[in-house]
């Protein structure tokens, strides 16, 4: 990919300096043209090739960008072989995620016959890798710096596109994660793939070798399967607690490569400033064995302090319902859903939620479902494995003061 001036064209108007975030651009004096034209310069260590000056040079151009066009033949497909896993690390701590790709990475390599691999990038870090082979990687690609301690898009997306190119797998798995839909995106425009994101369900091709990602669809109304035919690696991110964790194997035995990193070639534009914890919940929910949830139902913000009071009482978290969260009753980060937190509980207690299919979608693999609510027709009643038909605000107390052991007030 590439970008240039036209000196000819280029007026010094100044329109693409305005439209650039990335300040990629400047003017510069021509003596050829004193005091009248100056000629736009454009800074290729800044530059990110968005295309936005281009499009705002349009009635003059004197702005070119070239896309190289990269033609996959069969051939070149071919050369592609084996299923990787990022192994994403948050503050020095694998993310469980991770576990649950490699489960069902073994399961896709398995079907192509190919091997399994995770690439770990990060600062000293190194022991996770055995842990990697463990849980099932027969390779590990590490990549350590300090400067890698905290993830950076730019160095870790560059990193792994390098090496994507490099080593040439056929899929490469990414968790749902903040950080994985962030950086996958990116990994994927610079060696110009596709990208699948927020997949429930992968399997393969046996004749034609192409992933098969199925994610929701028209607001989670239907289930997708989608494919990547032309371009290699096919590339997928997974939502969490969708597929089981792998079990651990201490008798296995992989290979560790070590990656020389020179972060020297890179352009880092941003640094890590700070962490900063949500103290909203107590309980992480995405790993939480219970989750108790409030929806519409509750009629009123108040109600979720009684939620919270159930959810304490049982050891669990707090969970919602995306109406809940847009009247703004409690935050974003407790919401449960297609466009909140995928979960899997050993119980969920959902109350007052109709279940709508949005939010089944994030919460439809729970082992137990609980549902309180008025309406017997409610969709969430029927997938229910209890359901308890009456008013939450009389279900609820009657329950907590059961567990506290002591006789409901009059």
């Amino acid at each position: 990919m590439s970008i240039y001036i036209i000196p000819e064209k280029c007026i010094g108007c100044g329109l693409c300096l305005k439209v650039c975030i990335y300040n990629a651009l400047t003017l510069l004096e021509r003596p050829e043209y004193p005091k009248k034209y100056k000629l736009a310069v454009i800074d290729l260590n800044k530059c990110t090739f968005c295309g936005a000056c281009v499009e705002e040079c349009a009635k003059y151009g004197a702005i070119v960008l070239e896309k190289e066009a990269i033609s996959y033949q069969p051939s070149t497909i071919s050369l592609y072989r084996g299923v990787w896993v990022y192994a994403e690390q948050r503050r020095g701590e694998i993310a469980p995620v991770v576990y649950e790709l490699l489960n069902e990475g073994k399961r896709l390599s398995k079907k192509l016959d190919v091997p399994l691999s995770a690439v770990l990038i990060g600062d000293k870090i190194s022991h996770y890798a055995q842990e990697l082979i463990i849980h099932g990687a027969e390779k590990v690609y590490l990549a350590e710096d300090h400067l890698l301690k905290n993830f950076l898009d730019e160095p870790y997306s560059e990193i792994l596109a390098q090496l994507i190119k490099e080593e040439k797998p056929e899929i490469v798995l990414f968790g749902a994660t903040h950080i994985g839909r962030s950086f996958a995106s990116r990994v994927a425009a610079k060696i110009d793939t596709g990208l699948t994101a927020d997949c429930t369900g992968l399997d393969i091709d046996l004749e034609t070798r192409n992933l098969l990602q199925t994610r929701p669809a028209f607001g989670g109304n239907i289930m997708a399967t989608i494919l990547t035919p032309q371009h290699r690696p096919q590339m997928a991110t997974v939502r969490h607690k969708v597929f089981k964790k792998s079990e651990r194997d201490t008798g296995r035995k992989g290979e560790i490569i070590k990656k020389n990193v020179d972060l020297n070639k890179f352009a880092i534009r941003t640094k890590f400033l700070e962490f900063v914890k949500d103290l909203t919940s107590k309980v992480n929910l995405a790993e939480a064995d219970i989750i108790v949830s409030g929806g519409r139902g509750l009629g009123k913000p108040e109600g979720f302090e009684l939620i919270k009071e159930l959810a304490q009482l049982l050891g669990g978290a707090v969970g919602a319902s995306r109406a809940a969260v847009d009247a703004e009753w409690i935050p974003y980060s407790h919401q449960v859903g297609q466009t909140g937190r995928t979960v899997a509980p050993k119980l969920y207690i959902a109350c007052g939620i109709s279940g709508a299919i949005q939010h089944l979608v994030g919460m439809s693999g729970s082992k137990c479902i609980v549902a309180i609510n008025r309406d017997p027709e409610a969709p969430m009643m029927k997938i229910a494995d209890f359901a308890l038909l009456g008013d939450l605000y009389e279900i609820i107390p009657a329950i907590i003061q059961e567990l506290k052991g002591t006789e409901p007030t009059a």
